[in-house]
């Protein structure tokens, strides 16, 4: 459990979105540079990441947030400022920007335990 001033809780969520025409783009430095830019964000909105899995494909994002932050907005700051990061430092040296498709997905824990959604995140094999 965690807690704000106003609230105890334990509000995690299973975010999963994609490069735009699902390019396999996330591959060695390129994902390594986007994880890095992920916990950079996590850090600055004081969020937890639990999971990260950066796939060629997709990323799988577990993170904890505290009640004021519904999952739209989670989705929105980690796609949005990750490629306006990322396309800001890297894209002049490599020439390669990072764009999302559009939409993506957001799940809770729900009845089942954090473990067994991170478990699931861990198991998922690199495409």
């Amino acid at each position: 459990m965690k807690t704000t001033r106003h609230a105890t809780h334990n509000l995690n969520y299973h975010i999963v979105w994609l490069p735009k025409f699902r390019n396999s783009v996330l591959v060695n430095e390129v994902a390594d540079r986007v994880r890095r830019i992920l916990h950079e964000i996590a850090d600055e909105k004081g969020l937890e990441i639990i999971e990260l899995r950066v796939q060629s494909d997709h990323i799988h994002l577990f993170v904890s947030s505290p009640p004021k932050h519904a999952p739209s907005l989670l989705a929105n700051w980690f796609k949005g400022i990750s490629s306006r990061k990322y396309n800001h430092r890297y894209a002049d040296h490599d020439g390669e920007k990072i764009k999302w498709a559009r939409g993506y997905y957001a799940g809770t824990a729900g009845h089942v335990s954090s473990e067994t959604v991170q478990d699931y995140i861990q198991r998922q094999q690199s495409s």
